[in-house]
């Protein structure tokens, strides 16, 4: 069954610099579409959200399985680790957020609030909150510890596709479907700016390793670089040949990758406006891209239940 065609993948970002042996070209181990992805901070292992309900965390160097965790009701819409590594959060369409103790894959908390989809999530620099973007179109700050939510930000005027924490951890930021990125005060908890231009819905946002920067994508193929302080667009990279849902930046903040609908890779350096890599991989629908630990491979999560292995070179 399927859900929705245009959905959002979750920020996922390698986090190590973990030189590993050449990993399988495919791994295989959902039984529906592979919708998010996320390294751990340790760069051994690859966790997934699927559309088969469930999260299965994967030895990265030979793609075998390691643990699966059981217990959304609904498709899985985005993961990501704690810092320490010991922990993974997950979201799903049956509008829980999940945290899991990595080590044995039990539940541990269950975040409860939104009353749809919940499409992204977000860790604080220092583990401490959560934040959470949903097709209810709100935008919500957790504490996750205590699972609890200490408010509602505020909304956007269409579904939240993606939520994501400046390096500092001072500011937030939300976009969706309304073609609007918002940028949260964290500590005071209001609304700082909107920014405004895409002509499409924007799928995925992440800050560059200035707190003042952000690179957003979206349905209208574009690349985009935004300067917070001045509350506008300063470089636009595309159009691309499909629409975006993908997007992951290198440690060094230097060079974006991102993944389309299509099935189609990129590569950009965001200093110099212009794509370096475009790949056709045989797969369709690529909802999300991550580099490798060690940045020498892509890795992409697609329709045919897989996440593929990609050279960047």
């Amino acid at each position: 069954m399927i859900y929705r065609k245009l959905l959002i993948p979750t920020l996922c970002l390698a986090l190590t610099g973990i030189s590993l042996a050449a990993p399988p070209e495919e791994i295989k181990v959902h039984k529906a579409l592979v919708y998010s992805l996320a390294f751990s901070p340790d760069g051994k292992n690859l966790a997934t959200a699927g559309f088969d309900n469930v999260i299965k965390l994967t030895d990265f160097s030979n793609g075998k399985e390691i643990l699966t965790f059981t217990g959304h009701t609904g498709p899985v819409y985005c993961v990501a680790f704690s810092k320490d590594g010991a922990t993974l959060v997950s979201s799903s369409l049956d509008t829980t957020i999940r945290s899991w103790n990595v080590k044995d894959g039990k539940q541990l908390k269950e975040l409860k609030g939104h009353t749809g989809i919940v499409d992204g999530i977000a860790l604080s620099p220092d583990g401490k909150l959560l934040a959470s973007g949903s097709s209810d179109k709100s935008v919500r700050l957790w504490n996750l510890a205590e699972a609890k939510e200490l408010k509602t930000l505020g909304s956007h005027g269409g579904s939240v596709y993606s939520v994501v924490f400046s390096p500092d951890g001072k500011t937030l930021a939300s976009a969706g479907a309304d073609m609007t990125i918002k940028v949260w005060d964290v500590a005071g908890q209001k609304e700082l700016k909107t920014l405004k231009g895409p002509t499409g819905a924007i799928t995925g946002i992440t800050y560059t390793k200035d707190n003042n920067t952000l690179v957003s994508i979206g349905h209208d193929r574009m690349v985009r670089i935004w300067d917070i302080a001045q509350g506008k667009e300063t470089k636009a990279m595309g159009p691309t040949a499909d629409d975006l849902y993908g997007i992951s930046l290198s440690k060094d903040g230097k060079t974006l990758a991102t993944s389309g609908y299509g099935g189609n890779l990129s590569t950009w350096d965001l200093g110099g406006g212009k794509q370096i890599l475009s790949k056709k991989l045989k797969t369709f629908g690529a909802y999300c891209v991550s580099f490798s630990p060690d940045e020498k491979f892509l890795v992409s999560g697609h329709d045919n239940s897989s996440c593929l292995v990609t050279p960047v070179k």
